[in-house]
């Protein structure tokens, strides 16, 4: 070839044109963990990775509108006794880890006085992050892990660090969204709990494109709820903080001689057959059992349950990345069986299955969900309990003298705090027909749910719950692998592979003829399109 007329090369017979159904996988994922083997005894399925984020591009933005993945929150959380009040400015990435910062920062918001039934304005003296998939990336069935390092010092309470699922019919710290949604997984028809879950297996009628006769909701799962603090015995556990719980939360829940707070549960009063591990020191969460969601009239109000596990951690967990993981197997089509399954590094902590559900009718999970990461400070969450003798602990201001009878011995100190996520990864079994991505599938419908109810999923003055993505030109990435065999010399404006979702102009440059190569492109696409 002559430098004055270099020349491009033309691929006429492809050996492979492979468009990857893999727009949700991070091209900084290694090769290596683009498939794994389940932890699950006696899974033997190939596990596909189907999502990842390695959170190596510097300074990304999750404000709304700014991330295809992702969406951090700017609002209040009206949730737990919520301390904090998210800002998108606290979600960056930085040196090939997703930071969440949690701050001292005061922040305005409007409040509501239920006894005097107006707003007023009230400050929160914390700003920290959320960032959730909702409504983007959601999956039903398969592996999910994070890697992270927890943020503050384990021997100091009052963070609340957290990576969990979340059914995507209710979108996290909207109220409204989980009203008689959160956390049901519960598929028959119950009279006596019709007016507690608001799409419920009893009604022959379709509305908003659901399935007559199918019960819906929003399950959660918890892969990981830090909780710091002093250490030293806890009452009626053998768990010591600092810990992380691990839970499945699930409605309807248990509605009589529920066990106490603080204390084991009776033999048949609570769920059974629960599996623990041998290697790690974990146990039975005996500090939260669910939440009453109170609502008028009597009838719409609801009992759910969370079936948790607590797992003893040392300070090394809040000094250097650690691997949390959940597999989580979805009923078959006749309701039965299903599992989820929690492990640390690579080790196993605690297991519920189908049957051990049978106590409510309540099912494993088979809801579309989406992915949560935040860190939250609540006074429902490491703070003295019960409140000192003559303290006020409705008074939360470091800066303010009085108030620190009520808080967590070096609560103030431990701020500003990191949470530093290095990965996330979601893989699914091949040839699984339980295991889907999508946050509206075809069993289990979301879209016109959520469109018929927008202004649940959005705050006042929103025009809709997500703005358009701004920057990148699209919604997910897309790789596209093209193995070729180099047969002729062509103009470089010939060379342009056309896809329904875009064109990809691959440029080829000094090729030898007849050499075999493989060139990866990753762009982006609008999902739309």
């Amino acid at each position: 070839m002559s430098a004055s007329g270099i020349s491009f090369l033309r691929l006429l017979i492809l050996l492979s044109l492979r468009l990857v159904k893999s727009g949700w996988i991070d091209p900084d994922t290694a090769l290596n963990h683009h498939s794994t083997a389940a932890l699950t005894k006696g899974d033997t399925r190939t596990y596909s990775l189907v999502f990842s984020d390695e959170f190596e591009t510097e300074g990304r933005s999750f404000t709304d509108g700014q991330d295809p993945r992702w969406t951090a929150l700017d609002k209040n959380d009206y949730t737990n006794d919520a301390l904090h009040y998210y800002k998108s400015e606290n979600v960056r990435t930085s040196n090939g880890v997703l930071n969440i910062t949690t701050e001292m920062k005061d922040n305005q918001y409007k409040a509501f006085n239920e006894k005097t039934k107006k707003y007023y304005l009230d400050t929160k003296h914390i700003q920290s992050g959320m960032v959730q998939g909702w409504n983007k990336f959601c999956f039903t069935g398969g592996i999910v892990e994070f890697s992270a390092k927890l943020p503050g010092k384990g021997s100091t309470g009052g963070l609340w660090p957290a990576l969990w699922l979340l059914g995507n019919l209710a979108r996290a710290t909207y109220v409204g969204s989980s009203n008689w949604v959160w956390p049901f997984s519960f598929d028959n028809c119950d009279e006596g709990i019709r007016h507690q879950q608001l799409i419920n297996a009893c009604d022959k009628v379709s509305h908003y494109g659901m399935i007559p006769s199918v019960g819906r909701g929003a399950p959660e799962i918890d892969i990981l709820e830090a909780m710091g603090g002093d250490p030293g015995p806890l009452p009626n556990t053998p768990i010591e903080r600092p810990y992380f719980s691990s839970s499945l939360q699930v409605a309807p829940g248990l509605q009589k001689d529920r066990p106490l707070l603080m204390h084991q549960p009776k033999p048949g009063h609570w769920y059974e057959d629960l599996e623990y591990g041998n290697t790690t020191n974990t146990s039975l969460n005996p500090f939260f059992y669910g939440v009453t969601l109170v609502h008028k009239p009597k009838e719409y109000t609801y009992q759910s349950d969370a079936i948790s596990a607590n797992t003893n951690i040392n300070e090394s967990y809040f000094q250097s990345q650690n691997i949390y993981r959940v597999e989580w197997e979805p009923p078959n089509a006749n309701k039965k069986g299903g599992y989820i399954r929690w492990y640390l590094n690579e080790k196993f902590l605690f297991g519920i299955t189908g049957d051990s559900l049978n106590l409510t009718g309540a099912l494993i999970p088979s809801e579309p969900m989406y992915l949560l990461m935040n860190v939250a400070v609540a006074s429902s969450w490491g703070f003295p309990i019960p409140c000192p003798d003559e303290c006020d602990c409705k008074c939360f201001d470091c800066n303010n003298p009085d108030c620190q009878c009520g808080l967590p011995t070096g609560y103030c100190d431990n701020f500003p705090s990191n949470f530093e996520i290095d990965y996330v990864r979601v893989w699914q079994a091949e040839n699984e027909s339980k295991h889907q991505t999508g946050c509206s599938t075809k069993d289990r419908p979301t879209e016109l749910f959520i469109k018929g109810h927008k202004e649940e999923y959005m705050e006042d003055g929103d025009k809709e719950p997500l703005q358009s993505i701004k920057y990148g030109g699209g919604n997910v990435y897309q790789t596209y692998t093209v193995v070729g065999i180099v047969m002729a010399d062509v103009p470089r404006e010939e060379l342009v592979f056309a896809t329904k979702a875009t064109l990809v102009q691959i440029v080829l440059h000094m090729m030898d003829l007849k050499t075999i190569r493989t060139l990866n492109r990753t762009t982006h696409y609008n999902s739309q399109n």
